[in-house]
């Protein structure tokens, strides 16, 4: 099927191939000195569309640790919504359903995580 010469030629191929998709998954990680800090901590954050392809706009943000630092964890949240928006359409404007600016009575708060809720305002 495969003489020794294919063979000899397709495994280095492979290597290369191995080795751009080992240093490409490497540029998701970030390091400890690119982290932000909010009230001293380090929150672990994700924005995401609530439904993507029916109102991209609308979005939540889940902000993990929330115990450490009240405050830290809002700002960390504003961040994490101020990306998503910016990356997705172009603008930092966000009207907010739940938000950092939120009365702390009113705030999604459950197994230490903090959940916003919001629209990206298009430019």
């Amino acid at each position: 099927m495969f003489g020794r010469k294919d063979v000899a030629v397709r495994m280095p191929l492979l290597g290369g191939v191995i080795a751009m998709s080992v240093v490409s998954a490497c540029g998701g990680i970030t390091s400890s000195s690119d982290r932000v800090f909010f009230d001293g901590q380090f929150f672990r954050a994700k924005a995401k569309p609530v439904d993507k392809k029916k109102m991209p706009t609308e979005f939540t943000v889940v902000v993990n640790g929330v115990s450490a630092s009240l405050d830290g964890a809002r700002e960390a949240g504003r961040y994490e919504g101020t990306k998503f928006c910016i990356n997705n359409f172009g603008s930092s404007s966000i009207v907010w359903k739940v938000g950092p600016d939120t009365e702390p009575q009113n705030l999604r708060i459950s197994d230490d995580k903090l959940t916003f809720a919001g629209t990206c305002q298009r430019p």
